[in-house]
């Protein structure tokens, strides 16, 4: 599909809305409410190009870049000066009850609404009347909040509730006196809740240990790194000033995390920060870590050993197996089980079977979870399998003409609709929510009902639930 942007002609996709096509060609337009992730909803009205349908189209139209799908001949032109003065406009509303406190606030110079003020050219400030107050709340050990810098963008909402299935957190109020927190104090509930901090444009949330051992960005140290809280391996990026780790933040990556953490990745390291001693090279009653090192050595040339464990990170065995040798490593657990993850290992070297890319479970058609309490063993991964339990809403949505980019859209035209998940748990689960057949089997019936499957697979007789889950998982 052709198109032309600001007189560059581009061949694009036809899927996708105008604004992630142009942002995808290096094309900036201003922008708040969307987010790749979380599709377009046209909350913030920033992102004002005109349009033109084709060559016989002269004059045009302001449409919302978010929510305009990509056509056929396309002329879009984002420095029209009437788009610009919508723009402007914007801005300058937003504005009217923003406190202009970033000389205090946490997100200057890293701030999207610092950036499009700028952008838009607002420099000053016309309307005299008294600035809106919000009196925030105490969300719990992991972030702040600054209501009065809200402008009312959604994301938090749409990722907390939306995407990742979050109850306690809500939007109240109306007009410009929209709030966005929980009916009563209290710490948020969502093992994503530090998400908040990175999906919101300004600096409504942020981290509050960041707040505490604050420094600006262009102070800090980054360092691109992997989680090792659990077998995902989400990628992450630390920022370090003065010998002390400061934040931890998602660094996208397409295939693995996308643009989200769970709270265990982002604030693990700083919980491994708060409890290390503070002063590392002092002699007394802290030990020095090249002591420490070197009595280690000592220990092993006397003959120790070194036992790991499978709830340790990879790293963390790696490491103690280079320390005490491979001979004299010992993995930390009975020989029956080390002897499953190895068989575990080797199928997964030689196939068919493969390990799924977070992605993949996004896409996923049908999932059988077995045992596993994903949401407390890999959040990520119990992140993915929300999405994946869209899917059926998205095919309806797409059979009524809906594009899956249009996010609202799509929850109401998709009727709530489920597709085919079964967890077969020993306890209740944090996905039950969106499982279309939330199974309890004790521990010893775990792996019959998985095999009860593979048996109505195989055309054999199995009891109605394995019969059921099958057919899903042969229709997909």
């Amino acid at each position: 599909m052709k198109i032309t942007v600001n007189g560059r002609p581009l061949e694009v996709e036809g899927t996708k809305d105008l604004l992630t096509t142009c942002l995808s060609a290096g094309i900036e337009i201003p922008h708040f409410c969307w987010h790749g992730d979380l599709g377009s909803v046209g909350a913030c009205r920033l992102c004002a190009v005109r349009v033109h349908d084709g060559p016989e189209d002269t004059e045009g139209r302001i449409e919302m870049a978010c929510m305009t799908p990509v056509r056929e001949g396309q002329r879009v032109e984002v420095m029209d000066p009437e788009a610009e003065r919508f723009r402007a406009r914007i801005i300058e509303w937003l504005m009217v009850n923003h406190p202009h406190d970033c000389a205090v606030c946490e997100e200057g110079g890293a701030c999207h609404l610092q950036d499009m003020v700028v952008a838009s050219g607002h420099h000053r400030r016309r309307a005299e009347v008294p600035k809106r107050t919000h009196r925030n709340q105490d969300h719990g050990p992991f972030l702040t909040q600054e209501m009065n810098r809200c402008i009312g963008c959604y994301r938090c909402l749409r990722f907390y509730r939306d995407y990742a299935g979050g109850k306690d957190f809500e939007v109240l109020g109306a007009h410009d006196r929209v709030w966005f927190g929980r009916t009563e104090p209290g710490a948020l509930e969502s093992p994503f809740a530090g998400n908040l901090a990175e999906v919101c444009p300004t600096g409504v949330f942020d981290d509050r240990w960041w707040s505490r051992h604050y420094a600006r960005p262009w102070d800090m140290a980054e360092t691109p790194s992997i989680c090792a809280n659990c077998s995902v391996g989400c990628n992450i990026t630390l920022f370090e000033r003065g010998g002390t780790l400061r934040k931890a933040q998602n660094r996208t990556h397409g295939a693995i995390n996308g643009s989200f953490l769970c709270d265990r990745g982002r604030f693990g390291a700083l919980a491994a920060e708060a409890a290390r001693p503070t002063h590392p090279t002092r002699k007394g009653a802290e030990i020095l870590w090249t002591d420490a090192i070197a009595g280690a050595r000592a220990l092993v040339a006397c003959g120790a050993v070194g036992i790991g464990s499978p709830r340790a990170c990879l790293e963390t065995n790696f490491a103690l197996r280079r320390l005490v040798g491979e001979d004299r490593f010992f993995a930390g657990c009975g020989a029956a089980e080390a002897a499953l993850v190895a068989r575990m290992a080797a199928i997964l070297r030689q196939g068919p079977a493969g390990i799924a890319s977070i992605r993949d479970i996004e896409r996923a058609d049908a999932v059988l979870v077995l045992g596993e309490d994903l949401t407390g063993t890999a959040p990520r991964a119990a992140l993915a399998l929300r999405q994946a339990a869209r899917d059926a809403e998205r095919r309806l949505a797409a059979e009524k003409g809906v594009p899956e980019w249009m996010d609202a859209a799509v929850r109401v035209a998709g009727e709530g609709r489920r597709s085919p998940v079964a967890l077969v748990t020993p306890l209740p689960d944090a996905l039950d929510e969106v499982a279309l057949w939330p199974l309890r089997r004790a521990p010893a019936e775990v792996g019959a009902f998985g095999q009860a499957v593979a048996a109505a697979l195989r055309g054999e007789e199995a009891t109605p639930e394995a019969r059921a889950v099958a057919e899903a998982l042969a229709a997909a």
